[in-house]
């Protein structure tokens, strides 16, 4: 039995301590690969959960703020404005996490691609160097695998493109409806261009301003949408994506 006296003297000892145990057969590369898959799983699910509780935040955002401008006329429209920021800034929130998510959902696929799939199909054979080279050389310096624009797009279209739509929707509705105004009028929709202006000023901010920048704004997230459309990482090797 090694005391700790003995590990204190013999500088032998402590160097073969001090060594790092690596598998020396299949066997035990095997259980080493398997431990490691699932820790890579466990914390690719753990980022997954966190892009699905911010989710659910901007939907029940929206859902909030819809109540509260649609369902009376006092309510002002510029309600639904802060809802757009509200909920790009939980989109912002998200596209960092899912950089995070994509890192290890990259060496998860990574080993189900190159090791588990050979499992079941031998025939189909892959270089393993060229992909345990990759994963080793992310595991010394990880780095992102894609941009914060890139993650922006693609939670874009996943999913708060159609939060965006139905704010911008029900914006053009708060607006254009004379029932839902401070001041309802006789008719039902507007019939001029100046009552539009009207309708869609914020105090003293002119009408055409605040028009100018909400197409500005979604102008600009078409743009980053349109950019980053052609499959790139994971999304050239199935349909099955995040």
């Amino acid at each position: 039995m090694i005391t700790e006296k003995e590990i204190t003297i013999r500088p032998e000892t402590q160097a073969k301590l001090a060594q790092p145990i690596f598998p020396t057969n299949s066997v035990e590369f095997v259980n080493a690969l398997s431990h490691y898959y699932r820790g890579e799983m466990s914390r690719m699910m753990s980022w997954r959960d966190r892009l699905d509780r911010t989710t659910n935040w901007a939907i029940a955002a929206v859902a909030a703020m819809l109540s509260v401008s649609l369902s009376t006329s006092d309510s002002h429209h510029g309600v639904l404005m802060f809802a757009m920021l509200l909920v790009f800034l939980l989109l912002s929130i998200e596209s960092r996490r899912y950089r995070f998510f994509h890192v290890y959902r990259s060496r998860v696929r990574l080993i189900e691609r190159n090791y588990y799939a050979r499992i079941f199909s031998p025939r189909e054979m892959t270089d393993p160097a060229h992909w345990m080279n990759q994963l080793s050389d992310d595991l010394r310096l990880p780095r992102f695998s894609m941009s914060f624009s890139e993650a922006m797009a693609r939670r874009l279209r996943r999913n708060y493109f159609w939060l965006f739509l139905i704010l911008l929707l029900s914006w053009i509705l708060k607006t254009t409806t004379n029932r839902l105004q401070a001041k309802p009028s006789d008719s039902q929709f507007i019939h001029s261009t100046g009552e539009l202006l009207q309708n869609a000023s914020i105090g003293a901010v002119p009408g055409w301003l605040v028009m100018g920048g909400i197409l500005i704004f979604y102008g600009w997230m078409a743009y980053i949408m349109y950019r980053y459309r052609e499959s790139s990482g994971e999304l050239a090797y199935g349909d099955v994506h995040v």
